[in-house]
Protein backbone atom coordinates (compact mmCIF):
# COMPACT_ATOMS: atom_id res chain seq x y z
CA UNK A 1 0.00 0.00 0.00
CA UNK A 2 1.26 3.46 -0.90
CA UNK A 3 1.92 5.30 2.38
CA UNK A 4 1.11 8.62 0.65
CA UNK A 5 -2.36 7.58 -0.59
CA UNK A 6 -4.55 8.78 2.30
CA UNK A 7 -7.74 7.73 0.53
CA UNK A 8 -6.66 4.07 0.52
CA UNK A 9 -6.38 3.92 4.30
CA UNK A 10 -9.17 2.96 6.67
CA UNK A 11 -9.40 5.78 9.22
CA UNK A 12 -11.01 5.33 12.63
CA UNK A 13 -11.99 7.81 15.31
CA UNK A 14 -12.10 7.09 19.03
CA UNK A 15 -15.47 6.08 20.46
CA UNK A 16 -14.80 8.79 23.08
CA UNK A 17 -14.86 11.50 20.39
CA UNK A 18 -17.85 13.80 20.12
CA UNK A 19 -20.18 12.89 17.29
CA UNK A 20 -20.48 16.54 16.19
CA UNK A 21 -17.14 16.47 14.36
CA UNK A 22 -15.34 18.45 17.05
CA UNK A 23 -11.69 18.31 18.03
CA UNK A 24 -10.77 14.75 17.15
CA UNK A 25 -7.92 12.78 15.75
CA UNK A 26 -8.22 9.73 13.57
CA UNK A 27 -5.78 6.88 13.10
CA UNK A 28 -5.31 4.36 10.34
CA UNK A 29 -4.34 0.76 11.01
CA UNK A 30 -3.25 -0.22 7.50
CA UNK A 31 0.49 0.51 7.61
CA UNK A 32 2.68 -2.17 9.26
CA UNK A 33 4.98 -0.67 11.89
CA UNK A 34 3.39 2.79 11.74
CA UNK A 35 0.22 4.48 12.96
CA UNK A 36 -0.87 7.35 10.71
CA UNK A 37 -2.58 10.14 12.70
CA UNK A 38 -4.62 13.03 11.26
CA UNK A 39 -7.00 15.80 12.31
CA UNK A 40 -10.57 14.69 11.58
CA UNK A 41 -11.51 18.25 10.57
CA UNK A 42 -8.86 18.23 7.84
CA UNK A 43 -8.80 14.71 6.39
CA UNK A 44 -6.79 15.76 3.34
CA UNK A 45 -4.34 17.80 5.38
CA UNK A 46 -1.03 16.79 6.90
CA UNK A 47 -0.68 13.60 8.90
CA UNK A 48 1.85 12.16 11.30
CA UNK A 49 3.45 8.74 10.89
CA UNK A 50 4.06 7.47 14.42
CA UNK A 51 6.01 4.25 15.03
CA UNK A 52 3.71 1.56 16.44
CA UNK A 53 5.76 1.20 19.65
CA UNK A 54 5.55 4.95 20.32
CA UNK A 55 1.80 4.97 19.68
CA UNK A 56 1.33 2.03 22.05
CA UNK A 57 3.33 3.83 24.75
CA UNK A 58 1.19 6.96 24.27
CA UNK A 59 -2.06 4.98 24.54
CA UNK A 60 -0.82 3.15 27.65
CA UNK A 61 0.14 6.50 29.22
CA UNK A 62 -3.27 8.03 28.39
CA UNK A 63 -5.10 5.04 29.87
CA UNK A 64 -3.03 5.19 33.07
CA UNK A 65 -3.52 8.95 33.39
CA UNK A 66 -7.24 8.63 32.57
CA UNK A 67 -7.09 11.62 30.25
Amino acid sequence: MDSNDLSAWTWIKSSYSAQNGGDCIEIALDIPGLVPVRDSKSPGGPHLMVPTAAWSAFVDFAKAAKV
